[in-house]
């Protein structure tokens, strides 16, 4: 079962995530391009936050962007939060965990890829664990 809590503590996040976990989930980071797990990742099953167990993608909607991260075209509804990211000089639609607010990364629109969205949901292997065959939404 997920824990929904955005009440826990840094020293509550740093005791249960690894370091690169509480990097990128807690701190916005970014994994290097082409490194993460999930890459190109082709099992069916559920991704889910690695903070808290959420279920956020179904593998159905896994599509490879050519990005060097995860590539999404939606997410699981009420899953993820979209808000505004000024950071780095420009601005973007960052996503996080609605449960526990940990960052998985970005959503872009309008890029031309064939998805019934036309969405990239850009995520970090590192915010999700990967569960095969049908996870309870």
């Amino acid at each position: 079962m997920a824990d929904s809590s955005k009440t826990k503590s840094e020293d509550e996040w740093r005791a249960i995530l690894s370091r690169e976990q509480f990097r990128i989930l807690r701190e916005k980071g970014t994994e290097r391009p082409g490194t993460g797990e999930y890459n190109k990742y082709k099992e069916e099953g559920v991704y889910m936050c690695a903070g808290c167990g959420t279920p956020l993608y179904k593998s159905t909607t896994k599509f490879d962007s050519g990005c060097g991260w995860p590539a999404f075209f939606d997410a699981i509804p009420g899953a993820v939060s979209r808000h505004e990211d000024r950071s780095m000089g420009m601005t973007r639609i960052e996503i996080t965990c609605t449960a526990c607010g940990g960052h998985l990364g970005h959503v872009f629109k309008g890029e031309g890829f064939n998805t019934p969205t036309d969405e990239r949901h850009c995520v970090n292997s590192v915010s999700m664990k990967f569960a095969k065959g049908d996870v309870a939404e």
